[in-house]
């Protein structure tokens, strides 16, 4: 069984794919980056601000799909540059300070000139 999940409190997809799609117990949430949610424009910043943004509307996706930060078991990063690593993680240990999920960072382009673009799964409580 599999349902999409949607939220106007988080950028509407640009393509072919869903925000979230919420299967057995689990949701799986599409790569965000610090769009505005309501004119899907990029916001530019540094990357603290972008991170930030990022994870907000990570958030409001998670919790349009009944789950929350504190229910996430995996984040796959994705940065335009690696000297921005240790700035990112301090703005993403602010949000995960007391159940890490599992992580992968790695170096890529993210779209529309993102320094920073996240995915997630996340378990949604019964």
């Amino acid at each position: 069984m599999r349902e999409q999940v949607s939220t106007d409190k988080a950028p509407q997809p640009k393509g072919p794919y869903a925000q979230a799609v919420k299967a057995n117990g689990f949701l799986f949430v599409s790569g965000q980056g610090s769009l505005d949610p309501t004119s899907g424009e990029v916001i530019h910043g540094t990357i603290e601000e972008e991170t930030r943004l990022t994870i907000e509307d990570l958030k409001a996706v998670l919790e349009a799909g009944g789950s929350g930060l504190e229910h996430v078991v995996k984040v796959t990063v994705f940065l335009a540059d690696m000297d921005n690593f240790a700035r990112m993680n301090s703005v993403f240990a602010e949000y995960f300070a007391d159940v890490k999920p599992a992580r992968s960072t790695v170096q890529a382009v993210p779209p529309v000139g993102l320094k920073v673009e996240m995915e997630a799964i996340a378990v949604v409580p019964e």
